[in-house]
């Protein structure tokens, strides 16, 4: 058996690498392509730079690209590697041996295991790590953007603004500050303006981690006086989190733990929602990626190489009404559906309706 399984495995690995190559090559053909004018826009960069600066571009992005492809890799690499075996009609001779079907393609499903512990190392260490660099556009030269932000919440629930922030000298540029308190009405937490920060510029400060301020003013509202002695305000907001809250899709960078500290300074349904959404999915995206293997696999698995194209395409099939399921899901997911939002039952919704289809699937084999 241990043989059979090194088969097996090998034969799933070398797919998979396949897979991975022609999948994520093929995605960043198709992007560099649409956007290669994008990347040629800076007249004063020579080739060497332009080049550079692609290779910045999709080597940092393959990350998130592994992330969105990683359960069609594992159904590719499964049909590639069954396929050959049903070609040279392995699969007979492996159960003319007395050796279940079940038993054949449970090396793939420990693989398939394991390739799902690296995705989430991926979706929660890799991506969050280099998040700052996977929000810049095709057109951004690397260490020189500049954002401008707008009414950002932090963790004591003020409003930063800022007319530019430079992403290379971490600086914030005209920066004001609205600051506030919580205050309860009946259940309700609202927010109560007590005053505002002026700063001509503020710089972080990566040793002390706050914002050091120059000419900072503070005002309170209530006594309309300038407080002249403002040197630093401290804030959850680094350099490294301006550019990626300024977007809510970006938010889907950040790893669980720190859109579970996000959401406690949301108040809006909406973005609450979105947060929530957003979570769930670190949770429920492995998980989809390896049922739409475990749908796939009975259906690939049969003894006529005849219907192996036939098979092959109803795999696909299914794991397409997957994907799309999911897709649907997460749309509506922020929406008021039946009066209500349920951001946490929408993201679970395709879990609930295919994890039971793989199980009998896989109970049903012919064997």
């Amino acid at each position: 058996m241990k043989i059979l399984d090194r088969y097996v495995a090998k034969n799933f690995l070398i797919g998979y690498c396949v897979a991975f190559c022609v999948l994520i090559g093929l995605r960043v053909i198709i992007d560099l392509f649409v956007n290669l004018d994008e990347f040629t826009e800076h007249s004063n960069l020579g080739a060497m730079a332009v080049a550079a600066n692609i290779l910045n571009f999709y080597l940092f992005n393959s990350t998130l690209y592994f992330r969105d492809f990683a359960g069609m890799i594992m159904v590719v690499a499964a049909a590639f590697s069954l396929g050959r075996m049903i070609r040279s009609n392995e699969l007979v001779a492996v159960m003319a041996s007395g050796v279940s079907l079940k038993r054949v393609i449970t090396p793939i499903l420990v693989l398939a295991l394991l390739l799902t512990v690296v995705l989430v190392v991926d979706q929660e260490l890799v991506i969050p790590a280099f998040s700052e660099k996977l929000v810049r556009s095709h057109d951004d030269i690397p260490g020189q953007e500049s954002y401008k932000v707008q009414f950002m919440t932090d963790e004591h629930g003020s409003l930063i603004c800022s007319r530019r922030f430079d992403v290379k000298t971490s600086t914030l540029h005209n920066l004001t500050i609205i600051t506030r308190q919580e205050i309860a009405e009946s259940n309700d937490i609202d927010w109560q303006t007590i005053g505002r920060i002026d700063a001509e510029k503020a710089v972080y400060d990566f040793k002390t981690s706050r914002w050091v301020l120059t000419n900072g003013r503070y005002t309170k509202l209530a006594s309309n006086a300038w407080l002249e002695s403002i040197e630093f305000y401290v804030s959850d907001i680094t350099p490294k989190d301006i550019p990626i809250r300024l977007e809510s899709e970006n938010q889907g960078l950040l790893s669980f733990s720190q859109l579970r500290t996000l959401e406690k300074q949301q108040t809006k349904i909406k973005d609450l929602a979105q947060l929530y959404s957003q979570k769930h999915s670190h949770i429920t995206e492995p998980i989809i990626n390896l049922i739409m293997l475990m749908v796939s696999l009975p259906i690939l698995v049969c003894r006529d190489p005849k219907s192996m194209k036939t098979a092959v395409m109803i795999s696909f099939g299914v794991t397409g009404l997957c994907l799309i399921c999911n897709f649907v899901c997460k749309l509506l997911a922020t929406e008021v559906v039946f009066d209500s939002v349920m951001p946490e039952i929408w993201t679970w919704i395709p879990v609930f309706i295919f994890l039971p289809i793989a199980f009998i699937e896989l109970d049903s084999m012919k064997t």
